[in-house]
């Protein structure tokens, strides 16, 4: 069977009075993932009409490589141990390419 890779997608809705914060920590969590073995793509946006809305956009070779994402240390750490409490909402979405 073909492995598929796996998109997700994130919106985060940043507390005002946070977004300096989890910007940096945002770039800190964007270099590091970037050089994991199975990550292709780590890309983060802000929103056009909103400043405290941010979109990341990733992908993986496949789920082996989404779960070791999400137990790499620095996940854990800046991500839900840093940024996440500094959220006022989080949607993560994850899906398959259609072809």
């Amino acid at each position: 069977m073909e492995t598929q890779n796996i998109i997700v997608i994130a919106r985060w809705k940043v507390q005002p009075q946070h977004l300096q914060k989890v910007v940096e920590k945002l770039h800190e969590l964007a270099v590091l993932s970037k050089r994991e073995p199975g990550n292709i793509t780590y890309n983060t946006y802000r929103a056009v009409d909103d400043a405290h809305t941010i979109w990341l956009y990733e992908i993986y070779q496949d789920e082996e490589a989404a779960q070791a994402h999400r137990a790499s240390t620095h996940f854990q750490e800046l991500a839900l141990g840093t940024i996440v409490p500094l959220l006022a909402e989080r949607e993560v979405i994850r899906v398959l390419p259609l072809a």
